[in-house]
């Protein structure tokens, strides 16, 4: 428990800029160059057809090593363990899975007693090879236990092995609204909570699943990142 106190210590020194982002992301994906001014005569510039040939001829072949560059490393993903791998769902895991391609996140989804139990798992600090570290091992992970009435808890957790630990702790009103935010949990509420949420199929015996899912999940969007460069190159 000591070490992963201080852990939660040190997400917890991030954790206002962090759960805002995260909340953001999960809620309101906004295009990235939504934000960005665009210059028509820049734009108007780019399109021109008065580009010398030359100069075509110069991008055409400067791009040839680029693109070999990136289908070798597309090979060398497709080819990994991590991306050949067959993660196998354990016995009685009572969630649905949901991949989401080119998003960093992983969904899962039950419901249990009335209530709509539904985790989004992020690859940031993904476990990789070479790191022993609790924090190279530990899965961001949101978890959200909806009432029908409209109310809900929202779990910031981090997983790791042996432990699903709560960082902090969201109640959404019936109304909508947010109730005021306690940024310390009592350690016996939290121990609390975490029993609480073992009731509803987040239990520390998943963290292995959870981090092979995560595992394959990265090299897969790697791969797919790699290829969509590959067509804009060869565009």
């Amino acid at each position: 428990m000591v070490i992963t106190t201080i852990l939660r210590r040190s997400i917890s020194s991030v954790l206002p800029l962090a759960v805002v982002r995260r909340t953001v992301e999960r809620r309101n994906h906004h295009q990235y160059y939504s934000a960005l001014p665009v210059q028509g005569h820049l734009l108007l510039h780019f399109y021109s057809s008065s580009s010398s040939s030359s100069a075509e001829k110069e991008t055409s072949s400067a791009g040839d090593p680029l693109v070999h560059a990136v289908k070798s490393n597309i090979k060398s993903v497709e080819e990994s363990a991590d991306h050949e791998a067959k993660v196998e769902v354990p016995n009685g895991f009572p969630f649905q899975i949901q991949d989401n391609p080119g998003q960093e996140t992983i969904s899962l989804a039950r419901e249990f007693q009335g209530e709509l139990i539904e985790a989004e798992l992020y690859l940031s600090r993904v476990p990789g090879e070479g790191h022993d570290d609790l924090e190279a091992k530990s899965i961001p992970l949101d978890i959200s236990v909806s009432k029908k009435n409209g109310t809900s808890l929202w779990f910031v957790c981090t997983a790791v092995p042996n432990e699903i630990i709560i960082d902090f702790l969201y109640l959404y009103l019936e109304d909508g609204g947010i109730a005021p935010f306690i940024p310390e949990i009592e350690e016996n509420i939290r121990e609390a909570f975490q029993k609480y949420l073992e009731i509803r199929g987040i239990k520390p015996s998943i963290y292995k699943f959870l981090s092979e899912c995560m595992s394959k999940k990265k090299s897969k969007e790697h791969a797919l990142w790699l290829k969509n460069v590959n067509k804009f190159v060869e565009a």
